[in-house]
């Protein structure tokens, strides 16, 4: 080999080993080891929780992180009802920064993110989640709301239940719906699958069958499965398992994609036990806190983990969180076509 070539090799060689220790560099989760954010959240000794969540999965969430790092005391501010994204942007705006961390759906992380009411971390766990259910660094839903439609065993028979979206406009299903009026997360969702024209052509025309309007999920499940209602057209399908579990006459089927929005965890901007905060979303994101999710029930989002009975079989598609910023447009829409 001649002196030039060998010159060249080895230059070639030196920017290979540049590029591809940048770019491991680039791709490393956390500038921060796991010894380094275990050290810093013992001196921290406490993280933040807002979250959204049930008082039950909290308590069951935050025993489990507790065992795991006893020295950290999770401190949880339940905010409920909607109310996460009023909450945490009216604190923001006058400089106060009291969550380390915040657990909501992805329409308010879509906002936060946008208002930079978020801090960039890219969670070791970031590999088990698929770019859809995630901004990357900023947010991961760790759990799918998927919304299906529930039935009445006895009412419907096997051969009369609806196959397609379509079939819901068959005159036999007049006077024997229910509906949720306040999800506008489904209504973006289907527009999502028919898109937009087809979509609201077909709500008008669903909105022909006279349908009886309830809004919680809870109630509405009870309801189908007293025989108030045949069927109910955007129940989460969690709401239903346990009432089928324990013997009711309810089960739910897919009639096509189905949409389904997320709930996910992120460490709030300028958090004040920002160590802390990472270990508790490394927590949530990590295989065990999956794991716990879905005892609950639930349909979580994390690939190394399989989902439960005929949830495999389903094309569920995540609402774009960007649909926050016409959020009050799918709200009229909904109103207008149903509840009017």
């Amino acid at each position: 080999m001649s002196r030039r070539k060998c010159i060249w090799t080895s230059i070639s060689f030196a920017i290979a080993v540049f590029l591809a220790e940048s770019f491991l560099f680039l791709e490393t989760p956390s500038a921060a080891t796991s010894q380094d954010l275990l050290e810093g959240a013992k001196k921290e000794g406490e993280v933040v929780f807002y979250a959204g969540m049930t008082p039950s999965d909290l308590e069951l969430l935050r025993s489990k992180f507790q065992e795991r790092y006893p020295f950290v005391k999770l401190k949880v501010n339940r905010v409920g009802g909607g109310k996460m994204l009023s909450r945490v942007l009216t604190e923001a705006r006058a400089g106060k920064y009291f969550a380390d961390v915040i657990q909501t759906n992805q329409f308010d992380l879509y906002t936060f993110r946008k208002n930079g009411t978020l801090d960039y971390y890219l969670s070791p766990e970031d590999s088990f989640y698929s770019n859809d259910v995630k901004d990357r660094g900023y947010w991961t839903s760790y759990q799918l709301l998927i919304r299906v439609l529930a039935y009445n065993t006895k009412a419907v028979p096997a051969a009369n239940l609806p196959k397609t979206y379509q079939d819901l406009l068959h005159p036999r299903w007049k006077n024997t719906m229910m509906l949720d009026p306040t999800k506008e997360e489904w209504l973006a969702g289907m527009l999502q699958i028919m898109g937009k024209e087809k979509g609201l052509k077909y709500m008008r025309d669903l909105s022909t069958q006279n349908i009886m309007l309830r809004d919680g999920n809870a109630l509405r499940s009870q309801l189908v499965a007293a025989g108030e209602a045949a069927l109910d057209i955007n129940m989460p399908m969690h709401t239903v398992e346990p009432l089928k579990k324990a013997g009711a006459p309810i089960d739910w089927t897919a009639l096509g994609p189905v949409p389904a929005s997320m709930n996910g965890v992120a460490v709030s901007a300028r958090a004040p036990h920002a160590n802390a905060a990472k270990l508790l979303v490394d927590f949530v994101l990590s295989k065990e806190g999956q794991q716990i999710v879905q005892g609950l029930g639930r349909v979580v989002t994390r690939s190394d983990l399989t989902p439960a009975g005929n949830i495999q079989k389903l094309t569920v598609v995540p609402v774009n969180p960007a649909a926050a910023d016409t959020i009050q447009e799918y709200a009229k829409l909904l109103h207008d076509i149903f509840a009017k």
